[in-house]
């Protein structure tokens, strides 16, 4: 029979000296083969990464969790709505800079919005494109007739209220309309990513930025250069709206999902084309020097 000692269990620090106390010992190793980390995620890392970079999953899905556990204020309080401005000058540059140079294969929502989407950047960038417009308009129909005896210049203050229409109902009509088709879509077909309304509101606001510089230089009174410089920004903010929507609806029906995103072209392009065909090459009437009649009969043309 084995003695007392033998029978009691003992550690030992490697197999070595395991081996140097008991030759005859037997040793059994229970380390489980590790799986490379590169060879585990290997099959699952394109269709993950791609998932990540366009859906907005993963660190997504965490901030959404996060946010989701902070108590929201009654809607008909001033703190609920406190929250859609809550922004700093950091943010709202990057996402400007982020609508301005697109990344292709990038996403505008997951880089920039789905943290801490906000009202204050499309908000103000509305504003300043509708005072932009208007005013840049007015100066440039007073440059082309200048010099023109015939041409009496007036003020059109009706321009600020037709653009501010205009900017306004594309900024919240249109996301109304395509978040309400992403929902009923999202409800016959499961893959299709649903945005809220907020982040559409956001992606469109941030979009028309490139368009306040573009309505300073459509000054220039040329309009070969107004239409290139047109092309240009549409094809700028376009790609934004394409490159967000488009993973949306790409797993739907093939013929729907390319009429959806032509359609959000269509409307963006008939925006810009709208503000620079009315605002700027709109022709105006020339307004004749005004006829005052004398009292002995004769009529007095005056110089404007």
């Amino acid at each position: 029979m084995a003695a007392v000692d033998d029978l009691k269990f003992q550690e030992f620090d490697d197999a070595a000296n395991l081996l140097a106390a008991n030759p005859d010992a037997t040793t059994i190793s229970i380390d489980e083969p590790e799986i490379p980390k590169n060879q585990h995620s290997r099959l699952q890392e394109p269709r993950r990464e791609e998932d990540d970079e366009l859906l907005g999953t993963d660190d997504s899905d965490k901030t959404e969790l996060l946010a989701g556990q902070k108590k929201s204020a009654p809607f008909w309080t001033f703190e609920y709505y406190q929250t859609f401005f809550d922004v700093d000058t950091y943010q709202v540059l990057d996402r400007i800079k982020g609508s301005v140079f697109p990344v292709p294969g990038k996403n505008f929502v997951r880089l920039y919005i789905r943290s801490n989407p906000d009202l204050y950047g499309p908000f103000w960038i509305c504003a300043t494109l509708v005072f932009t417009i208007a005013v840049s308009g007015n100066l440039s129909n007073f440059f082309i007739h200048l010099g023109k005896p015939t041409y009496h210049y007036v003020p059109q203050f009706r321009k600020v209220s037709i653009a501010a229409t205009a900017i306004y109902a594309y900024a919240w009509l249109v996301p109304l309309a395509l978040w309400g088709f992403l929902m009923w879509r999202n409800s016959k077909v499961m893959n299709i990513v649903s945005y809220s309304f907020l982040e559409i509101v956001c992606v469109y606001g941030y979009s028309l930025f490139v368009y306040i510089p573009t309505a300073i230089l459509w000054i220039i009174p040329e309009k070969v250069v107004r239409w290139v410089l047109m092309i240009f920004s549409l094809c700028l903010s376009g790609s934004v709206l394409v490159m967000t929507f488009w993973p949306a609806v790409r797993d739907d029906n093939r013929r729907i999902a390319l009429a959806t995103i032509g359609t959000v072209v269509l409307l963006h392009a008939l925006l810009a084309v709208g503000c620079l065909a009315y605002f700027f090459d709109a022709p105006e009437l020339d307004f004749p020097a005004p006829i005052i009649p004398a009292r002995n009969g004769t009529t007095v043309v005056t110089k404007s």
